[in-house]
């Protein structure tokens, strides 16, 4: 499998299953795309998130009926707690060309990643889906090794912007941008909350 990141906006996500494996999937997706779920019950977790329910019994509905709720989808998620159902979305997603994930069943196209987010910054960890537990561990690793990555990222910009306009050889300031990167000086202000960073950056490596 190849690491992808995509942009969901205006499309469709078709969720089936209304437990909480299936509102963590929905939550993962819940205001960046057009999600729907489709179950005859849902978790609490689902009632204060921006998705369209769909209440439809799974096991019992036809083949046809169920192929028709996955016109116009991007992806598919079967997340219900039966893997035969899940595996008979999934052969509904193949025949039709749709990608697809499953919660509880046969590997589908698509296997979500643990993910770790700031406001500059998406991380993500996959096995594959050979063991959750191991994406899960490596991303609590990442967080509590850079707490402070959305501010160094917030700096780069800002440092980045200001050698656009000082320094015209790239390779210059490729050199400046790796070395506040790389200083441990810099990480220690920003995980100190020092209101001088950016003056103290700007006085070494810029003056």
């Amino acid at each position: 499998m190849i690491p992808l990141f995509i942009d969901f906006s205006g499309r469709r996500i078709v969720i089936f299953g209304g437990g909480d494996v299936a509102a963590r999937k929905a939550a993962y997706f819940s205001g960046n795309a057009d999600v729907v779920v489709v179950s005859r019950t849902f978790a609490p977790a689902f009632d204060d998130m921006k998705v369209t329910r769909k209440d439809l019994d799974i096991v019992t509905e036809s083949g046809r009926n169920l192929a028709a709720l996955l016109t116009g989808a991007f992806l598919v998620i079967a997340a219900t707690s039966d893997p035969e159902v899940n595996n008979r979305i999934g052969r509904l997603c193949k025949a039709t060309g749709i990608l697809f994930n499953n919660a509880n069943g046969e590997t589908g196209d698509v296997v979500m990643p643990a993910v770790t987010r700031g406001d500059n910054f998406t991380i993500a960890v996959s096995t594959g889906g050979n063991s959750p537990a191991v994406s899960r561990y490596i991303r609590e690793k990442i967080d509590d090794a850079f707490p402070t990555l959305d501010e160094m990222i917030a700096l780069q910009i800002r440092l980045r912007e200001v050698l656009r306009v000082q320094e015209p050889d790239q390779k210059k300031r490729a050199t400046i941008i790796a070395k506040v990167l790389h200083d441990p000086t810099v990480w220690a202000a920003l995980e100190a909350k020092r209101p001088d960073v950016w003056e103290d950056v700007r006085r070494r490596y810029l003056s």
